[in-house]
């Protein structure tokens, strides 16, 4: 068995920008101290909703920089560290480990994608040049990659591969990951709308979009789940549903972006190509905000 990172639950960090579409440091590090308030565990910073595809190197290794130093141990930072060129995925992976990093988050290569044998010799590679221990992000509908379970065994072998955050959405493969895989991965699920269905598979938590405008309630939702509670755990999952579904109404994060706005804390503009939400599904989405009580 391999040591855990956290359980329960990692917020995937919304990145505060400015008006000018520079990176708000000052809001980044009221944002984490928020979430560590809020009972949050682990932090994934320049994932997906932390909009890194938009970062320039500079600017990715940077906001790791200052979150792991005002985190300052309160709380795992897990950092962001995907690529579809192997070696610059390895760089971004050392400068993390450089500055303090917890663990890692590696998503599949994307566009120019990899054929399962090639996902073997990405991440080995990768996993060769660094220490920390990491978690393979699997998002096939926004890489068009994806990691199947004998890959997954494979992987399994390599000591500092520990973890997957699957976002494939298939919970067949998930059933058939953890029958190849045993303890030697843990599963994180990547969709907020299969918290519990993931962990009632032996799953440790989730990396969560929902966790930014609601942490409290994502933590407990993933403690009933921990403490053996799976009915009222499935009850918050299904009460959730609606608003999880309007977070994700647009491309992530434009919706979970303009929630926090809308719920005055202050994240600034999207990069292009992300763009402003349209009204008919700003509409749902501020529907859904006002029926839990997140905006007035």
């Amino acid at each position: 068995m391999k040591n855990t990172i956290f359980e329960g639950v990692a917020t995937a960090l919304v990145t505060p920008m400015n008006e000018d579409g520079s990176i708000n440091y000052n809001r980044l590090k009221t944002l984490i101290d928020e979430q560590i308030e809020a009972g949050i565990p682990a932090l994934v910073i320049c994932g997906t909703t932390g909009e890194s595809a938009t970062m320039t190197l500079e600017e990715h290794s940077e906001v790791i920089r200052v979150a792991i130093k005002h985190a300052a141990g309160r709380v795992k930072i897990i950092a962001g560290a995907g690529s579809n060129d192997t070696a610059c995925a390895a760089d971004l992976a050392k400068e993390a480990e450089e500055a303090g990093a917890d663990a890692l988050l590696i998503v599949t290569p994307y566009y120019n994608k990899a054929t399962q044998g090639g996902l073997v010799a990405h991440y080995k590679y990768i996993a060769e040049r660094v220490s920390l221990p990491i978690i393979l992000y699997n998002v096939p509908s926004r890489t068009g990659c994806n990691i199947k379970p004998e890959t997954y065994a494979k992987l399994a072998e390599i000591d500092n591969i520990v973890a997957i955050k699957e976002a494939n959405g298939d919970i067949s493969s998930v059933v058939k990951t953890r029958l190849l895989c045993g303890d030697k991965l843990d599963i994180y699920s990547g969709n907020d709308d299969q918290i519990v269905p993931i962990m009632s598979l032996g799953g440790k938590g989730v990396i969560s979009v929902l966790s930014n405008v609601m942490p409290k309630e994502t933590v407990e939702l993933c403690d009933k789940m921990l403490n053996g509670d799976l009915e009222g755990a499935a009850a918050m999952q299904i009460e959730l549903s609606s608003l999880i579904d309007a977070l994700f109404i647009e491309v992530n994060p434009i919706p979970v972006k303009e929630a926090m706005n809308l719920m005055g804390l202050g994240m600034g503009p999207l990069r292009l190509p992300m763009t402003p939400m349209e009204e008919n599904t700003k509409a749902v989405l501020v529907n859904e905000l006002k029926k839990f009580e997140l905006i007035k």
